[in-house]
């Protein structure tokens, strides 16, 4: 993992700073007083007049004690400390998103492939295409427009009230997760289209094995051969596909942030980029590859728990 890391750390530093426009000129050229000598005074501050290899070694130094550097913007806040006080939200969100994901796209999976051609089958096939060719944030808005404006269910932007902090309890925690509801919702909607799918196919692959059919064979009953023994092996393609749906929850929050206005990693990447605020980008592909990594870490695991063969192995 470490390697790997080393190296999206490499490939993230060069593509950022291959995009057009850098902070100074972001933060200068709307200045008529700014002279050429301040412009390379600021990016002799921000250490950007030094060869790219050079800026990459300051900033891996610092990463080595756990030091993400100083954002470019006014406040000179730690990046750190920005992340840290906006990444709480993003993990939950994507945590739940994961948990809907598999709550739901497993059994519509099974029952799809256990009632092959039936008409809950063809149901849900459709809708997986619709989830496939639905673009999120086009979702987001009908779903902002026929929700919050139209019925006046759920809020459309933020996580909390304004008057959040004088609710009860139990109101605070209704508000939170109403605000949560459509963020959730749609993080989850894409995956949860492609995991059916996936957790179809492998069920009609595995429901066609010899020894399904001596199960069956042996007098168990359908419930038993679907549920205890068919199951668990067509789990392992989609524990793969689990761990590798990480990184497109991590990228997907940047657009449902940005679109319900709540204030997680996402929406701060968003800024950082529009901005070329350098360090707060590094830092936050930095927290998004670990992550990556330690979901790919956690299918690995798993494979384990649903597979006795690999825990032999």
């Amino acid at each position: 993992m470490i390697p790997l890391l080393l190296g999206i750390t490499v490939v993230s530093f060069v593509v950022i700073h291959l995009a057009p426009g850098s902070p100074t000129d972001l933060q200068t050229e709307m200045n008529p007083r700014v002279t050429a000598e301040m412009k390379a005074r600021m990016r002799a501050m921000y250490d950007l007049d030094k060869p790219l290899y050079q800026q990459y070694l300051i900033w891996l130094k610092k990463l080595a004690v756990l030091d993400f550097g100083t954002s470019f913007s006014p406040d000179r806040r730690p990046v750190i400390d920005k992340i840290m006080e906006r990444l709480p939200i993003t993990i939950i969100i994507n945590v739940l998103s994961m948990v809907l994901i598999f709550m739901v796209a497993i059994p519509i999976g099974v029952l799809s492939a256990v009632h092959q051609d039936s008409l809950f089958d063809k149901v849900t096939g459709v809708f997986v295409f619709i989830g496939f060719a639905m673009p999120t944030f086009w979702l987001a808005l009908l779903l902002m427009i026929l929700f919050g404006i139209y019925l006046g269910w759920l809020p459309i932007s933020g996580i909390r009230s304004l008057n959040y902090e004088y609710l009860p309890p139990w109101e605070a925690a209704v508000d939170l997760i109403k605000h949560l509801i459509l963020p959730v919702l749609l993080s989850a909607f894409g995956g949860l289209a492609g995991m059916s799918r996936y957790m179809r196919a492998n069920m009609l692959e595995v429901v066609r094995q010899d020894y399904i059919t001596t199960a069956r064979a042996k007098g168990l009953s359908e419930r038993v051969v679907i549920y205890k023994h068919a199951l668990r092996n067509a789990l392992l393609p989609v524990i793969t596909i689990l761990g590798l749906s990480v990184p497109g929850l991590i990228g997907g929050s940047v657009i449902f942030e940005t679109i319900f206005a709540i204030p997680g990693m996402g929406q701060l990447f968003f800024m950082a980029a529009m901005a070329r605020d350098y360090p707060v980008i590094m830092g936050i592909l930095f927290i998004g590859a670990v992550l990556t990594l330690i979901g790919n870490l956690i299918a690995d695991v798993s494979y384990a728990l649903a597979d006795p063969r690999i825990r032999v192995s």
